[in-house]
């Protein structure tokens, strides 16, 4: 097929470019911008008007003149080309290899432009997913198409986190394979390396699929990570019947290349400076995870967010929590105490947790002790802050044992080792060996049958 070339370009500003005169171009079409000197850069449509179209040109517009370029578009979309071969690789921002591989022989190309599954279509979220992590698994567990959050902050060891869960993640018990989509957005080279690194030494990167985009790459290709992210882990779980995480990391970072794309097209701005259809960009990526009617295969999804300032109330994290189920947050405190995942259990929370646990997928008494773990540490939290205040002489001797048991939660249960993987039974079992600090006539938010059968009295 024969393109038609344009020289029509009418204006450039910022890493756009407005050109006139165009026919039969629809919106998202990738275009090629082609120099003087030969030299070709990659752009998309972003709005269509009448016979003017405005492209964003992928690598920007330095060097670029209305008199020096010539304008072809492709008829196509954004695509990524996809095949079983794809476990195992690493991608940039564009979808090309960059670990030194033999190139992908795609068996279908797929538009990155997908759309969130059909509400008709949903299946409810279920069964457990294990991280290996007991605040997680323990007290927040994530389940089979959730979309949990993690909100962390500058300086804290999200990446960490996120390396972790992507190496230890599983279904326990399901006969479907499970993978792993992982996509760093706008990080930095020591960043990228050391997920590439690390998963290329701990062997997971035979069940993954990384896409990496650096901080110096362009803002438009951050744009489209999440979206061919998404894409292949649609192709995994409804083509492969897999079950899929997918971790997406930074979401501020994708928000501020999304800010800075709107300041080009002069759109007027909302809170922060984002623009106003921030929502709806975020809930097109959040709503593309899920399971399907009649489908083995499932994805769930885990993005991660470093809050400026440690604000909940940043535009970003404020609305992923509305379009989430949930949110892991990082504390600052607790990683200044060295504690390390430093996981705040009281302000988190997995709204389908029990949706994924008890006999038959965790362990009988999991709700129990979750719900009493949560209810003991806020007791022995606010009991601290007491005598913080009033001195410890105020608190009474259970006061005292609830603040003990809350020492013993950060420093027992919490903490745990970076390449510590905790099945959900030992998570559990530290959790009554946490309980036994307390009297079990005090357990209120445990059945009886349970706490005769796992509760003993812990002397220290």
């Amino acid at each position: 097929m024969v393109f038609k070339e344009y020289i029509t370009v009418k204006d450039i500003f910022g890493p756009l470019m407005l050109i006139e005169g165009v026919e039969g171009v629809t919106y998202g079409e990738l275009a090629e911008v082609r120099l003087s000197d030969g030299q070709v850069r990659r752009g998309r449509v972003l709005e269509i008007a009448d016979s003017c179209v405005l492209v964003q040109v992928f690598e920007g517009t330095m060097g670029l003149g209305r008199d020096n370029v010539r304008v072809k578009f492709l008829g196509k979309g954004l695509e990524i080309g996809v095949s079983p071969d794809i476990i195992g690789r690493v991608f940039d921002g564009a979808g090309r290899t960059i670990d030194g591989g033999p190139n992908i022989i795609p068996e279908k190309r797929l538009n990155v432009n997908g759309s969130p599954i059909n509400p008709c279509a949903r299946d409810y979220p279920s069964e457990f997913i294990q991280t290996g992590i007991s605040s997680i698994d323990g007290l927040n567990p994530l389940v089979r198409g959730q979309k949990l959050p993690i909100f962390s902050g500058s300086g804290l060891p999200h990446a960490r986190l996120a390396a972790q869960i992507a190496r230890q993640a599983r279904v326990p018990g399901s006969p479907e394979g499970f993978a792993v989509v992982f996509a760093a957005m706008g990080v930095t080279f020591e960043e990228a390396n050391y997920f590439i690194s690390n998963f290329q030494a701990t062997r997971a990167i035979e069940r993954a699929v990384v896409f990496i985009n650096l901080a110096e790459d362009p803002p438009i290709e951050r744009l489209a990570v999440p979206r061919m992210a998404l894409t292949v882990a649609e192709y995994l779980a409804y083509e492969l019947d897999m079950h899929v995480l997918i971790i997406l990391t930074d979401m501020i970072n994708y928000c501020e290349a999304l800010r800075e794309v709107s300041a080009a097209r002069k759109e007027v701005p909302g809170r922060r400076g984002y623009p106003g259809y921030l929502y709806t960009d975020l809930a097109a990526i959040y709503e593309r995870a899920g399971r399907v009617k009649g489908r083995k295969g499932s994805i769930t999804q885990i993005p991660i967010l470093t809050m400026p300032e440690d604000d909940k109330t940043h535009p970003v994290p404020d609305l992923t929590g509305y379009i989430t189920e949930g949110q892991i947050i990082l504390s600052r405190d607790l990683h200044l105490q060295g504690i390390y995942p430093p996981i705040d259990i009281l302000p988190s929370l997995s709204r389908l947790k029990d949706k994924g646990i008890g006999e038959g997928r965790t362990r009988e008494d999991h709700a129990d002790i979750s719900n009493q773990l949560y209810a003991s540490y806020a007791r022995g939290k606010a009991a601290r802050e007491l005598a913080v205040i009033l001195g410890e002489g105020a608190l009474s001797p259970l006061d005292l044992a609830f603040v003990d048991f809350t020492e013993h939660c950060n420093n027992e249960f919490i903490k745990q080792g970076e390449e510590e993987n905790r099945s959900i039974s030992q998570t559990l079992d530290i959790g009554w060996w946490l309980l036994g600090l307390l009297p079990r006539k005090d357990l209120k938010r445990i059945r009886k049958e349970y706490s005769d059968k796992y509760y003993r009295k812990r002397e220290e």
